[in-house]
């Protein structure tokens, strides 16, 4: 298990403080030694602030790109790997239109846009505008790949600590950890003689790591006096058989993931998770992120596993929609129709999901995708089975949805 990422949540003000930077990168900095320190490998350090919309209002939305690169230059100052801005807000309706272009003029920075929330429910105007920022994306870079540092929102709160998710809320500071932890899963389950033994391995090793890295969160806010926000426990991947969440399916005895079985086996993991106690923030659901995964990507390669069964998935477990590779020519009537059925199962069963959605340019569906990037496995190209919205559907209304009991 490795840590993803400690992210620290803000509000750099704008212009932005330098004295708040500063201190973000000392934190950050003494943060990763106190887990190093006991054994733990800290992959980056990150920075997460309030919405963009909310530090520059509407009057000074147009700002949003030199925001962006004074931000990426502020971290990489103070020995920062990353900063997310947060999401585009359907209050100020520019914020959508102008994240491409912010994306274009800066590579360390993350962005997302809201869709969905318990309180102002799904807004079809937002959705389409997001269908448009990924095609916007698309074309930013010959591969397609600027989409990483983009996803859309439905229903997801603030503090989480995975990018391209988190944001602030308030003028407090925090931080959380984001783990990248699917290896756990695969070592509970390897040698357990039962269904009952591997769910109660992986139960009590988490306990034991949450206890672990409680224990150092502890010391940091009092020494600091910063609010620890929790961790994420999402059971994230790397493109390695044996730190592979797809890996963990097929140890429980699903033939391959995608078949039938493979939901009971998500099931099977999330209650385990459940039964964990550690202190939480943000999804603690199940990442599944089509690329970042080996055997996911390799199943996703053979055919068997496809988007709806990453979707349905997410209705029992997950996160949502993560690094999906989709054909170059696909339509935003066509994203917009998938960010639909996001937003309203999130809505209905009351959790955060997630899409970040990744249409290669010149590619079909099919095609093989190889990325020279370290955390993502070779694929194919997935087929979107989606057409335009119509009717009621294509209006510019906001709708909601009421819970499940």
């Amino acid at each position: 298990m490795k840590i993803r990422s400690i992210t620290y949540f803000f509000n750099p003000g704008w212009p932005i403080s330098e004295e708040k930077m500063q201190e973000a990168g000392r934190f950050l900095s003494e943060a990763k030694k106190a887990y190093e320190a006991e054994g733990y490998e800290v992959q980056t350090r990150r920075v997460a602030t309030v919405p963009f919309p909310i530090m520059l209002s509407e009057p000074l939305i147009g700002l949003t790109m030199r925001m962006a690169q004074k931000l990426t230059a502020g971290i990489k100052a103070h020995d920062i790997d990353y900063a997310c801005l947060g999401p585009a807000m359907p209050e100020v309706f520019e914020s959508y239109e102008l994240v491409p272009d912010a994306l274009m003029l800066s590579e360390d920075i993350f962005f997302s846009g809201e869709i969905a929330t318990a309180k102002k429910g799904i807004s079809l105007t937002a959705i389409r505008a997001c269908a448009e920022i990924i095609l916007r994306n698309r074309d930013l870079k010959p591969d397609g790949f600027a989409n990483l540092r983009f996803t859309t929102l439905a229903n997801v709160l603030p503090g989480g600590p995975f990018f391209p998710a988190a944001y602030h809320e308030g003028e407090g500071v925090s931080f959380a950890l984001a783990l990248e932890s699917a290896d756990l899963a695969v070592e509970a389950f390897e040698n357990a003689k039962n269904l009952e033994e591997a769910r109660q391995n992986l139960h009590t090793v988490m306990t034991q790591h949450g206890m672990r890295l409680s224990n150092i969160a502890n010391v940091l806010k009092y020494q600091f006096s910063i609010k620890f926000g929790g961790m994420d426990f999402s059971l994230a991947p790397f493109p390695e058989e044996s730190r592979s969440l797809g890996t963990a399916f097929e140890r429980l005895g699903v033939p391959r993931v995608g078949m039938h079985g493979s939901l009971a086996a998500a099931s099977l993991i999330t209650d385990a998770m459940d039964r964990a106690e550690y202190q939480r923030i943000g999804f603690n659901g199940l990442m599944m992120p089509a690329l970042e995964d080996a055997t996911f990507a390799k199943r996703a390669a053979e055919g068997i596993l496809t988007v709806n069964d990453l979707l349905m998935y997410s209705a029992v477990c997950g996160t949502g929609l993560d690094t999906i590779p989709l054909p170059g020519d696909v339509t935003a009537e066509q994203i917009s129709a998938l960010l639909l059925d996001i937003a309203a199962l999130s809505l209905r069963l009351n959790k955060p999901l997630t899409a970040r959605l990744m249409p290669i340019p010149g590619k079909k569906a099919g095609d093989e995708v190889k990325f020279d990037f370290d955390y993502f496995a070779p694929s194919r190209v997935l087929a979107l089975e989606s057409e335009g919205l119509t009717g009621l559907f294509a209006s510019d209304e906001t709708f909601n949805l009421k819970p499940r009991g």
